[in-house]
Formats: C-alpha cells, structure tokens, sequence
C-alpha cells in the first residue's frame, strides 16, 4: 500500500510502524525514483501514485488486517495519505483500498468459507446416516408389521382345511343310508312272495274242487 506521510511526526510514524507489524506488514520509506524504476521493470505503472513523499507498507501476513491498521491510524492521523496498492498484479486506488480494509480479517474469511463447504458436506453425511437408520426402521416396521399379523392371516387357511374335513363327515354316514335301503326292500318283497304262493294255491284249490 502506498502512502503519504508528509506532516507525520518520528513520533507518530513509529506508533504507525509498530500498528503494522502487529498487523503483519512493514512499513519503508522510498524515494518516487527508485519505485518508479521498480515498478517499470514488472511492468506495472504506478506513475499516478508516486506524488510527494511515498512510504510503503509492504504486507507479509494478511493484506486485509494491513489496510485495515492504515485506515484505522489515518482516522486519528490525518497526516496520513493512503494514495493507493498493488494486489497481486493489479493496481488500486485509494477507493480499492478502502475497500480492502472494509474486508473482514483473511482468517474470518476462510473460517466463513470452510463453513460454506463443509455444510453441504455435512448435510450429505447426515443424509447417508439418516439412510441406513430409517432403511433399519422401515425394515423393522415390515417385518413387525408382516410378523403380528401373519398368525391372524394362517387362522383362515385353518378353518378352510376344517371345513372340507367337516363335509367329508357329513358325508359319510350317506352310503350307510344307501346301503340300509336295500335291506329295507327286502322285508317288504317277501310278503309279496308270500301272497303270489297263497294265490297259486287258491287256484289250485278252485280246480280241484271243479274236477271233482
């Protein structure tokens, strides 16, 4: 981050130095030419910012907290002018460091991001847990569900083995009944017989007695 620290005090840019090493930065003092040769060699133009007396604090932790401990020392320090940065290879302007500073720290952030990823991550454990629980409960449920009700369901299949067995009896006795009627005919021909006899012998009788 490049600064102006015309007006600041040996006093006060200690304090500021100190505030950025706490914040993981380091904070020099440069002459605009030799930043200027620097900057030129990568390929970068910072011609724009190198306007008065330029100290650079060069970050070494996160660049976050850096802008954040400039922003917050220039609120009680007005002497301190923050002209600009470089992130990465792109050139900011005092707007983009700012913005930088209004960023939470880099450990907040990545604590953020690994919550955004492992809750996915965690609801799809908990979904391939809750997958064999409820699969347990739902077989437990059918087999409970198929194991009461299975005796119920064979009492029928009883009854209906009872119930050919109950016909077949009632149907037995029918051929002794059959084979008593004969027996009933029987009595009631031979008084038949008896009378044909009587007759033919009353017939005989009536002859004899005409002969005579």
């Amino acid at each position: 981050v490049l600064t102006e620290y015309r007006g600041l005090d040996v006093a006060s840019t200690a304090e500021l130095r100190r505030a950025l090493t706490n914040a993981g930065g380091e904070y020099k003092v440069y002459k605009n030419t030799l930043v200027r040769i620097a900057a030129r060699d990568l390929g970068l133009e910072l011609d724009d910012l190198l306007t008065g007396p330029t100290a650079i604090a060069f970050v070494t932790g996160d660049a976050v907290s850096v802008a954040k401990a400039l922003q917050d020392f220039a609120k009680t320090n007005p002497a301190l002018v923050v002209k600009g940065g470089l992130l990465g290879e792109q050139v900011i302007d005092e707007a983009g460091v700012k913005a930088l500073a209004d960023l939470e720290p880099r450990e907040v952030l990545l604590a953020k991001l690994a919550g955004l990823m492992a809750a996915p991550m965690q609801q799809m454990a908990n979904l391939l847990e809750a997958l064999p629980r409820n699969f347990a409960y739902g077989l437990k449920a059918l087999i409970d569900q198929g194991g009461a009700p299975g005796a119920p369901a064979d009492a029928p299949a009883a009854a209906e083995d009872e119930a050919p067995a109950a016909d077949a009896e009632a149907e037995a006795p029918a051929p002794e009944a059959e084979a008593d009627a004969p027996a009933e005919d029987t009595p009631a021909e031979a008084p038949a017989a008896a009378a044909d006899t009587d007759t033919d012998q009353a017939e005989e009788s009536a002859d004899t007695e005409k002969e005579s």
